[in-house]
């Protein structure tokens, strides 16, 4: 939805600025009507090459949740808090959200439904449960342990992507001097084997992927190209991306970190909204619509007909195949002394911990596997050009 910038007056003169999402301009100046507020002026905002940047810092919303929650205890008001919040000169973007919830809250409406119209900021597991809180009037310790929640997915987020930075910079490194060796090195001695009337197959193959690089470079890279789009494409598929995300699940190295990611964003995002008062349905069919998961997906949706029909929920999230035995032994158990959220939210930290050895795992095997692959690419470039040599000193 279109995001529009726009400068309005309230009833008092007070100049107020912000952002709201609306189908065109005409519902945002319906919108600021309905706050009685009167449009200076209105302006869309140019997302383009915000990709990458389009939704704030999930630590700076993290830190934000967490000051509320201060201020709050401290007795501040609510309005007053966000307003505190929308000031703030280190995080424009986000305090520009925050001063539109002030506005909204000024108008009488209510946080949740202020948040809603910020997708792209708040997703829905935080919509409910400060709606939650709202409704229970504990508003502050929902908004603690939000943050708490948030700063826990972002730090695992940061766990994986920092300890995936190295072999990325491996590999970027091998793909250069893979492409100069075959690129610029290797042509330079295809004139001398010219005169050899049969080159071994090494060698053909060491010539055929210079002449790929070197000699149809920009033919060899669209057609890469079309490649990958056909392929992305292809992964779009519901039916391809379920398949691909099984046999990732049952690799030796990978399964094992992929299933443990799963098992801890659920029972983390679960056991939050359960603690935060958000009833068990509801919170199932947020978490299913959080997953990011196909597997994940398709093991709560089972496990949400089976608590509607009164039965456990460790049934079918044992069928998954993503929690292991003892994460479902203490989901049962769980269940049966009412204290699942407590419990989901101690299973969490322990996968945490768990995937932190997981991945340490990993890269110590990634590591040596990226060099092995490019000591053995060099070590066929190295055949592929000795191997004629011999021939031609035999010749002598």
């Amino acid at each position: 939805m279109p995001v529009f910038e726009y400068i309005a007056l309230s009833n008092s003169g007070q100049r107020i600025e912000g952002v709201l999402s609306g189908a065109s301009e005409q519902a945002v100046l319906m919108e600021l009507e309905s706050r009685q507020l009167v449009p200076v002026s209105i302006q869309g905002k140019d997302e383009s090459g915000s990709f990458f940047r389009r939704r704030p810092s999930t630590r700076a919303l993290a830190t934000s949740y967490v000051q509320i929650a201060d201020l709050l205890r401290a007795g501040v008001p609510l309005l007053r808090s966000l307003k505190l919040l929308g000031n703030r000169k280190s995080q424009p973007k986000l305090s520009a959200v925050f001063r539109d919830l002030a506005e909204g809250v000024s108008q009488g409406e209510d946080l949740a439904e202020v948040m809603q119209r910020h997708p792209e900021t708040f997703p829905k597991v935080h919509i409910a449960m400060v709606r939650a809180g709202e409704k229970g009037g504990f508003l502050d310790g929902v908004m603690a342990r939000l943050g708490q929640f948030v700063m826990g997915q972002a730090e695992l987020r940061g766990k994986v992507i920092g300890a995936m930075v190295y072999p990325c910079v491996l590999m970027g490194a091998g793909v250069v001097v893979l492409s100069v060796i075959f690129g610029v090195f290797v042509p330079k001695f295809k004139p001398m084997f010219a005169q050899l009337p049969d080159l071994p197959a090494v060698s053909k193959l060491v010539f055929g992927a210079s002449s790929l690089i070197a000699d149809y470079g920009p033919w060899t890279l669209g057609a890469l190209g079309i490649i990958a789009v056909m392929l992305w494409r292809m992964t779009q598929k519901r039916h391809v991306r379920r398949d691909l995300l099984v046999w990732r699940t049952q690799r030796p190295v990978m399964g094992p970190l992929i299933r443990a990611l799963a098992a801890a964003r659920f029972c983390r995002m679960l056991g939050t909204m359960l603690g935060n008062g958000i009833p068990m349905l509801t919170a199932m069919q947020i978490a299913k619509d959080a997953a990011g998961n196909l597997l994940m997906e398709e093991a709560i949706e089972k496990a949400t007909e089976a608590v509607r029909a009164g039965q456990p929920l460790s049934g079918p999230l044992s069928e998954s195949g993503l929690f292991g035995d003892d994460v479902i032994e203490m989901i049962n158990v769980a269940e049966t002394a009412n204290n699942l959220d407590e419990v989901l939210i101690t299973i969490s930290a322990t996968i945490d911990s768990r995937v932190d050895r997981l991945l340490s795992n990993t890269i110590r095997l990634v590591e040596p596997a990226l060099l092995l692959v490019i000591a053995l690419v060099v070590a066929t470039v190295a055949a592929g050009l000795i191997l004629p040599m011999t021939k031609m000193k035999a010749g002598f």
